[in-house]
């Protein structure tokens, strides 16, 4: 399954924000002078974090920011934005796609993420279910490692059943008993003579070591 991991943007975020307010945290106002730092502060140009425009922020924004970082341990990440709960998975995918999605892959592992959408319209037609769009689809195909395999050259049913079974098989093709064990090494000869100083035609050989 895909993992939750902050997005660049989130990280930027938080560091500008600890960026403007952190001289207030660093040395905190006198009494009744938080108001006019704020107001200085949102006088203040900023460059946004991710189109690198001029960007202003208002005193209450400056003063909500101001009090969430001074009640947290970590200040930084107390200003990251937060998370959506789905952030990381597929919202518009319902449980039926879902299904629908496993048995077409499962059945039908060379399809295009197109085809596999196009099919998945159809199942969800006849139980009145909503479809995603094709973005989400090849998203969640990526996601859940359903990439486009190759259809085997013999598509009998021992050839495909090989196939499903190797899939599910952990594949070690140089595993070994003892270290040094995989050297190998060998001569082939090439097809064409070559002319030595000496004058004689002789055929070369290659050493191949691996």
């Amino acid at each position: 399954m895909k993992t939750i991991a902050d997005p660049p943007e989130r990280d930027r975020w938080a560091r500008l924000r600890f960026l403007v307010i952190g001289p207030l945290l660093a040395a905190p106002p006198a009494p009744r002078q938080l108001g006019a730092a704020l107001l200085a502060l949102a006088a203040k140009t900023w460059r946004h974090p991710v189109s690198g425009l001029d960007v202003r922020f208002g005193a209450s924004t400056l003063e909500r920011w101001y009090y969430r970082a001074r009640r947290a341990a970590g200040p930084v990440a107390a200003l990251k934005d937060a998370l959506r709960g789905d952030e990381g998975g597929f919202p518009s995918l319902t449980p039926v796609a879902i299904a629908a999605l496993t048995l077409q892959y499962r059945e039908h592992p060379g399809w295009t993420a197109q085809l596999h959408l196009d099919n998945l319209r159809v199942a969800c037609k006849e139980g009145d279910s909503p479809v995603a769009s094709y973005a989400t689809v090849r998203r969640y195909l990526q996601a859940q490692g359903m990439h486009r395999q190759a259809r085997p050259k013999r598509a009998t049913e021992g050839a495909v059943a090989a196939r499903d079974r190797l899939e599910q098989l952990e594949v070690r093709s140089f595993e070994v008993e003892h270290v040094a064990a995989l050297w190998h090494l060998d001569f082939h000869h090439a097809s064409r003579k070559v002319l030595t100083r000496a004058g004689a035609w002789v055929k070369p050989m290659l050493l191949g070591v691996i």
